[in-house]
């Protein structure tokens, strides 16, 4: 346990953190399931512009990096675009 008043804030800051940072990965990681999941152009679609977005919010709020949210996107358009032709 944390000896220092400092310290104990941090403590609960970090595990604050810790637990919204987790909720945030968990939501790209449902989206792209749902994406891996999705049949029809039209849902695949919809499910390609949600993971998109839950990315974009990632990067905003600083769980992950614009970069790393780029490649994943790149990726999994790439993914649709094969799963679509077919």
């Amino acid at each position: 346990m944390p000896q220092h008043k400092s310290s104990e804030k941090r403590l609960r800051q970090s595990e604050k953190a810790n637990a919204y940072n987790r909720a945030v990965r968990s939501q790209i990681n449902t989206a792209s399931k749902k994406l891996e999941k999705a049949k029809g152009k039209e849902e695949i679609a919809s499910a390609l512009s949600n993971v998109h977005s839950v990315l974009d919010k990632a990067v905003k709020v600083g769980v992950i990096h614009k970069n790393k949210a780029a490649n994943r996107k790149s990726r999994l358009a790439i993914a649709t675009k094969a799963k679509i032709a077919g």
